[in-house]
């Protein structure tokens, strides 16, 4: 078991090691078995091959040239025409620039300088070529070493989701064309190709980042000006009906006009190549020639780029050691245009994932119950049929799954578990106190101990009491003890430590910290039935402990002459039902939840600050502790929720709530809420003063209704308006 757990781990973090390598070397092989099949896509290379230098001359070709090239293109109904080519520096063979290179004196140079001083220069007839053609896309080379201008962005960007910058690919540093190029092209993207480690080109980025600004990549680019769209909309995690699987998150997709590209998380996609096909590939020369034949690029895409012996635009692909670095791009764009995806999908490792738990649990009661022989020919074939799996995934869908880490982990729980299988039981306590002690009481760490099986982990299904406690003005103090930061983390620990404590007496479970907040809950991993009780207790006893800390904090400062930093917390609770489970991690389990009601008890506790109160609490909360001194707060509709919820006040516990003057501040606070819903101004109003003297606690909450209702009375809401209040914050 404790094999499978390694495994498992290795198999959902999956970090680059010989079996990611081994990995990829067999997804490279399925490749080479079953390539791509080609097809007769809109997109053609325009290629300065080593038969074009022959013909036009040495490379780089006067710019004069490349502007017919654009020309002739242009003419021949080319939907774009893309430059895998950086134009960074003014042509060497410009009037002005062979000019430079001519002695001063001499009344013949003299003579021929004035002559070709008024010769056109290249790069403007090649600039005007562009911008005349009005569907070019010039390339610029993203880098890692600091420093070049920063290249022209062309396309807009919209974003559904998280922020795609801090997952795609990051440069510092450019190399762009000349401005007057750059400022022609309708388009600009960066040829820039990352291999992998052993580099080999299997992925083709769409997006790129130079600090924090993105661009499309040529690919990318150039299928945006041959539709003619404007920008590119990058889909995220985060994103409506988006969720990252395990540590799967980034970018989903990029839509590039009526093209959605899946991609993988950094915003690139794996290409699916074909053979070298000559029907893809234009030779440059002919294009210049003048028995051009026009209908081979009428409606395409083209990409010009360079395959000659020399010019170092050589990279490798699983088919091909040394293809053209323009390729890729075509082969890329070839996809994007029929629509032909090969993916790796988010989800695979997680199936993967579950192959390795299923079948390692199957060896390891297998082997117990029948044997080494019949649990290894069980290993055998399982091994098999994850390669076959595979392989039909692969062949049938163009989705890649990885059969080599089921394989080993499989081969390795088989080999080891009769050697480990006395070990089980101690194993599995400790196990189980080692992921627990960090965030439930001693006492429930036993019970876990002695009886694991009460320990349900994978996902449960459960009602549960979350709490969040959050330090208000936490900001300000760290910037007051910038200077002494160990003072901050003293101070940080002397309030944490008394508030885990209580929450682990009162039977709770600490899930993290962040920061200066804490995030707990209640019924899980033990059953609880009082859990709504309990997390309100511990609420009220954690403000009691608070005032004891600000006191002793208050009398340090005195005798040391400092200002005291007295804490103020906001604290929010909510009940439902939530997923509650092993969430994986490297050293320990991290037992969490999630769901909605974990995400209304962190707005709860925002809002806290908003109405001046210390503890809210929502009405699934308020249904656990009848009698308690509680009292509603307003109609809310949270931020990013849609339904309006009874919010409440919790002031204190049942005997609290039995006391007389509870009755009376109850009975006052119902009527002026009751007043203001029916928008009976002046009595609300007038209910403000008796409340505020009945609770001074709430006197910030009453200011907010007395500055409510004042904007009534001024502009009165609709007819239909309920009382519903909308945060526009979180």
């Amino acid at each position: 078991m404790l094999l499978l757990l390694l495994a498992l781990i290795w198999c959902w973090f999956d970090p680059g090691n010989s079996i990611a390598r081994q990995r990829t070397s067999v997804f490279d092989y399925y490749q080479w078995l079953k390539p791509r099949a080609y097809q007769d896509a809109p997109v053609r290379i325009v290629d300065v091959d080593d038969a074009s230098l022959a013909r036009v001359g040495q490379w780089p070709w006067p710019r004069n040239i490349m502007a017919t090239m654009v020309r002739r293109l242009h003419d021949s109904g080319a939907a774009a025409i893309v430059f895998d080519i950086v134009f960074a520096e003014p042509d060497r063979t410009s009037p002005a620039q062979v000019l430079a290179t001519w002695a001063a004196d001499g009344a013949q140079v003299e003579s021929l300088r004035h002559t070709y001083a008024n010769l056109p220069d290249h790069d403007a007839l090649l600039a005007n070529a562009i911008k005349d053609a009005g569907n070019v896309v010039t390339g610029f080379a993203l880098t890692g070493v600091p420093g070049g201008r920063s290249p022209a962005v062309r396309s807009g960007f919209a974003t559904l989701g998280d922020d795609p910058r801090p997952f795609v690919s990051d440069f510092s540093g450019s190399v762009a064309d000349l401005p007057a190029i750059e400022s022609a092209a309708k388009g600009n993207g960066s040829i820039s190709l990352t291999p992998d480690s052993d580099l080999v080109i299997r992925r083709v980025p769409l997006v790129e980042r130079l600090g924090q600004q993105l661009y499309p990549t040529l690919a990318a680019e150039a299928l945006r000006v041959a539709q003619g769209a404007h920008s590119l909309l990058i889909k995220a995690t985060g994103a409506s009906g988006e969720y990252g699987f395990g540590n799967q998150v980034g970018v989903i997709s990029v839509k590039i006009g009526d093209v959605v590209v899946p991609t993988d998380a950094t915003g690139s996609m794996l290409v699916h190549y074909t053979q070298s096909v000559p029907r893809r590939v234009i030779p440059a020369w002919q294009v210049l020639s003048d028995h051009y034949d026009a209908s081979q690029v009428q409606g395409r895409i083209v990409l010009i780029g360079t395959s000659a012996t020399g010019l170092l635009d050589v990279r490798a692909s699983p088919l091909n050691s040394a293809m053209p670095g323009v390729e890729a791009h075509a082969q890329a764009l070839e996809q994007m245009v029929l629509g032909h995806f090969l993916e790796r999908p988010d989800w695979a490792r997680a199936a993967e994932f579950c192959f390795v738990l299923i079948v390692g649990t199957l060896l390891i009661l297998l082997l117990r119950m029948f044997g080494a022989i019949l649990t290894g020919v069980v290993g055998v074939a399982t091994i098999v049929a994850a390669f076959a799996a595979s392989w039909y995934a692969y062949t049938y869908y163009l989705m890649l799954f990885d059969p080599v880490t089921p394989a080993v982990a499989t081969f390795s729980v088989y080999l080891s578990s009769t050697v480990i299988g006395y070990l089980r039981s101690e194993t599995e306590k400790r196990t189980v106190r080692d992921a627990f002690a960090q965030y439930l009481s001693p006492a429930l760490v036993e019970q876990l101990t002695r009886d694991p099986s009460r320990l349900k982990l994978g996902g449960d299904l459960r009602e549960m009491t979350f709490l969040f406690c959050d330090v208000r003005g936490f900001t300000r103090i760290s910037e007051q003890l910038k200077s002494h930061p160990q003072d901050l983390t003293r101070l940080l620990n002397r309030f944490l430590t008394p508030m885990t404590d209580i929450i682990l007496a009162h039977d709770g479970t600490i899930d993290k910290y962040i920061g200066d907040c804490i995030m707990a809950f209640w019924n899980a991993p033990l059953d609880d039935s009082a859990h709504g009780k309990h997390g309100c207790a511990s609420a009220l006893a954690m403000l009691d402990a608070l005032n004891t800390l600000n006191a002793a904090l208050a009398n340090e400062a005195k005798s040391g002459g400092r200002t005291p930093n007295a804490l103020q917390v906001g604290i929010g609770l909510n009940t439902g039902e939530c997923i509650v489970g092993n969430m994986g991690s490297d050293q320990r389990f991290d037992y969490s939840a999630i769901g909605d009601p974990v995400n209304l008890a962190a707005r709860l506790e925002s809002q806290s600050k908003n109405y001046g109160v210390d503890i809210v609490i929502s009405e699934s909360t308020l249904a656990t502790i009848p009698g308690w001194a509680a009292l509603e707060l307003d109609l809310i509709v949270v931020h990013g929720k849609e339904e309006a919820i009874h919010i409440y006040a919790l002031l204190g516990d049942e005997a609290a709530g039995r006391s007389a003057s509870f009755a009376k501040i109850r009975a006052a606070h119902a009527a002026m809420i009751d007043a203001y819903r029916q928008q009976r101004w002046q009595d609300a109003r007038a209910a403000l003063d008796p409340c505020r003297s009945l609770e001074p606690r709430l006197a910030d909450l009453y200011d907010l209704y007395a500055e409510r209702i004042a904007g009534f009375m001024a502009n009165p809401p609709p007819p239909d308006w309920r009382g519903i209040h909308v945060a526009e914050s979180k």
